[in-house]
């Protein structure tokens, strides 16, 4: 029984087989890194682990990465995944380009863009929409938004608040995209009444996909030297799966949820996983859901007018 709607299942459903993404790094950075030291978790390097460097083309990062996951996996269709940084944050014309170049490679079925919620303008929309026209493909845009409590972005300095994130779903939605969001469930200052409130906030938009991450600490961040000076402390293992419980408890049922942890590499973080494999942790969060009988949306009985409808007349 799968107790959650996994991102593989639902690639599945739409493709007919496994699909991996690809991920890409183009030469953007973030506008939080111009205007100050960008987020308080970031390390500098963004979150382009597994990409080639952003100085290789876009063709050739696909094709050269590609062979190895179609070696590994045997792969027939990809998803290209611009991940690292802030992708919208350049010039239209460039970001066309971009997306261009990865339309027309080979076994490319579609086209993920991570990005800001105060990076989006409907100009870069027109541009994806034309893509996808043009070339087929399914396109999935995907926002940080981290958490719903706005004092816990101030305080990361994220840049931006709950509004923006708010502004850049609903303009994104009309044009037929799936709009993924990502989401820290242990942040400093976040509890449990923040998790079940985001998870609240996203089942309430035409959010597709979740994209749930465990706080990782790389060297060299603000948030890591605050942490080795125990100016702020961490919720410990056993609490962050209760709350990842809750949140997918909590989420529609009809969401996607595309990770649950953190995956990188261990010489990079200075905190990470409360130094246990993802694939374990995974494996405690499915017993925790197996043993309360729990099921993605089995909390999800607060939208279309619950006080009406908890309410005999």
């Amino acid at each position: 029984m799968e107790r959650y709607r996994t991102y593989s299942s639902y690639l599945k459903e739409i493709y007919g087989e496994k699909v991996y993404k690809l991920p890409l790094n183009i030469p953007v950075t973030c506008p939080n890194r111009l205007d100050s030291y960008g987020c308080s978790f970031c390390g500098g390097a963004g979150t382009g682990f597994e990409a080639l460097d952003a100085k290789v083309p876009v063709r050739e990062q696909l094709e050269r990465t590609k062979e190895k996951i179609s070696a590994k996996y045997h792969a027939n269709q990809f998803i290209a995944y611009f991940q690292n940084y802030t992708n919208t944050f350049l010039p239209v014309d460039q970001f066309q380009n971009y997306l261009s170049e990865a339309a027309q490679t080979e076994d490319i079925v579609g086209i993920s863009v991570s990005t800001r919620p105060d990076c989006i303008r409907k100009d870069y929309l027109d541009v994806m929409k034309e893509i996808s026209e043009t070339y087929g493909l399914k396109i999935t845009v995907e926002y940080g938004l981290q958490t719903a409590n706005y004092h816990t972005l101030r305080k990361i300095n994220r840049g931006h608040t709950l509004a923006e994130y708010l502004d850049a779903v609903l303009m994104t939605v009309p044009y037929g995209f799936d709009v993924c969001t990502h989401v820290i469930l242990n942040l400093p200052g976040d509890s449990m009444e923040d998790t079940v409130e985001t998870a609240k906030i996203l089942s309430a938009l035409p959010v597709k996909i979740v994209k749930l991450h465990s706080l990782y600490l790389p060297k060299g961040s603000r948030l890591y030297e605050d942490f080795e000076h125990g100016k702020i402390t961490l919720c410990t293992k056993e609490e962050y799966l209760d709350r990842l419980t809750a949140f997918v408890c909590y989420v529609r049922k009809d969401m996607v949820i595309e990770r649950l942890f953190s995956r990188v590499p261990k010489e990079d973080a200075g905190f990470s996983n409360w130094g246990v494999s993802w694939w374990k942790l995974r494996d405690l969060f499915e017993e925790k859901m197996e043993k309360g009988n729990l099921t993605q949306g089995c909390m999800c009985d607060y939208l279309g007018g619950s006080a009406l409808n908890r309410r005999r007349f």
